[in-house]
């Protein structure tokens, strides 16, 4: 198993940036990626960016690219979100998520809210 735990969420100003991190403990040398989601109420989960852990390349999702940079340190057990250029539409309960390569589902952290508001 894996446990994930994300922070630095908060309140911003649109055209403004945050940095949120993910700290994983328990199997991290079975990660293979590890990715961010979103979700505003009333809707599904919406893929945000994605991490893989061995070659390093990421992809995102196009209403996020060129703002938004997924980074990690697979031996700290670390993974961050730089949002950059933030707009009220950015605003959303933002989840880490990790796969392993022995588990057929991901592991989710608990939430962080992001709010970009005037």
């Amino acid at each position: 198993q894996v446990q994930l735990v994300e922070s630095g969420g908060g309140l911003v100003q649109p055209g403004g940036s945050l940095r949120l991190s993910c700290a994983a403990s328990g199997r991290t040398n079975r990660i293979y990626t590890m990715a961010w989601f979103r979700q505003t109420p009333g809707n599904e989960r919406e893929f945000v960016a994605r991490r893989w852990t061995s070659s390093g390349t990421t992809n995102y999702a196009d209403s996020v690219k060129g703002r938004f940079t997924i980074s990690g340190d697979n031996a700290k057990g670390i993974e961050c979100l730089q949002m950059n250029r933030l707009q009220p539409a950015d605003t959303a309960i933002y989840y880490c998520t990790a796969s392993l390569y022995d588990d057929t589902s991901p592991y989710w952290g608990q939430g962080t809210q992001v709010t970009v508001s005037a």
